[in-house]
């Protein structure tokens, strides 16, 4: 009896932990990478100007000189997007949990996380969305955007080289050469033949050992010139270019980082701003955070898209 009534009633069964699990987050890394406009003070719509290049004639003695006017253009970029996170906790949660004051204390963190990750999601949509899909989307004879060359639409040294090709063709400053690639890119990299015989490629020495991106979201070489980087957050494409198809394709970046050459623009009209209240007629806290911002791409010569398939990691 003595035994029964301890394990009834003198032991606790089912214990709830002091510490609260949260879901891994991926790294954001995208906000480097955009020409953040300042002089835009209000409205929502900013109009850019261009100008062309001079042009040249053959001349003879005594012959009328032939004048030009210039080419202009006109680059319109508009705040797009107003974006808000809520939460809650009511009244009666906050006086039965033990979990109220730790829960609250995340509401605002992880709301401007939320933001921040879509501000990620739209930034590195803007070259696939801002170019023409399922076209080469041709500039000075080379292509800005085509489907993997390697086997079964994978990227291998190949479209390294392609994107260089196209930005010099460009004339696109041969400065901070970036890549932004989906983990399944890195894998078929980490995995490609060519690299594990690191005697024929000595650049390459070290990388089977320790992988691309051992430290945070860098690789430990740079290829052909582009240093890579890994997201989670390229933009999903299913396209046909050229007879080649991506059916679960990710849209791979490489551009130029150099200050001057930086395909994508940015302003945020209004930073992630943080407003609560009580609700009396609910019996609750309320927390929201909101925000406005708008990107572009304005540079469209200076970044390729490459697009390569996604279910060829097999294990």
């Amino acid at each position: 009896m003595f035994a029964t009534n301890m394990t009834e009633h003198l032991i606790r069964s089912n214990l709830w932990s002091g510490k609260i699990k949260e879901f891994f987050e991926a790294d954001l890394m995208g906000m480097r990478y955009v020409d953040w406009i300042t002089d835009f003070p209000d409205g929502d719509v900013l109009n850019i100007p261009s100008i062309g290049q001079a042009e040249v004639h053959n001349f003879a003695e005594g012959q009328k000189a032939i004048y030009n006017s210039m080419d202009t253009g006109n680059f319109t970029f508009s705040i797009t997007d107003y974006l808000q996170s809520g939460m809650y906790i009511t009244e009666k949660m906050k006086q039965d949990s033990m979990y109220a004051g730790r829960l609250t204390s995340m509401f605002v963190p992880k709301m401007r996380r939320a933001i921040n990750t879509r501000m990620e999601v739209d930034m590195l949509s803007i070259a696939p969305e801002g170019q023409t899909a399922s076209s080469l989307n041709t500039i000075n004879g080379a292509a800005h955007r085509w489907v993997a060359s390697g086997t079964n639409e994978t990227i291998d040294l190949t479209d390294f080289a392609k994107a260089k090709y196209a930005l010099q063709k460009a004339h696109v400053p041969a400065v901070g050469l970036t890549a932004i690639v989906d983990p399944s890119v890195e894998y078929k990299l980490n995995t490609l033949a060519g690299f594990l015989d690191v005697s024929n490629n000595p650049a390459f020495n070290g990388m089977v050992n320790t992988g691309f991106a051992p430290n945070g979201l860098r690789f430990i070489r740079n290829i052909y010139g582009f240093d890579v980087y890994v997201s989670d957050y390229l933009k999903d494409v299913n396209e046909t270019i050229n007879g080649k198809t991506a059916a679960a394709g990710k849209a791979n970046l490489f551009f130029s980082a150099a200050p001057d050459a930086l395909p994508f623009v940015g302003a945020v009209r209004q930073q992630p701003k943080v407003d609560s209240d009580y609700n009396k007629d609910e019996q609750r806290e309320e927390y929201v955070v909101t925000a406005r911002y708008g990107f572009g791409l304005y540079r469209p010569e200076a970044v390729c898209v490459v697009i390569s398939d996604t279910d060829q990691v097999t294990f």
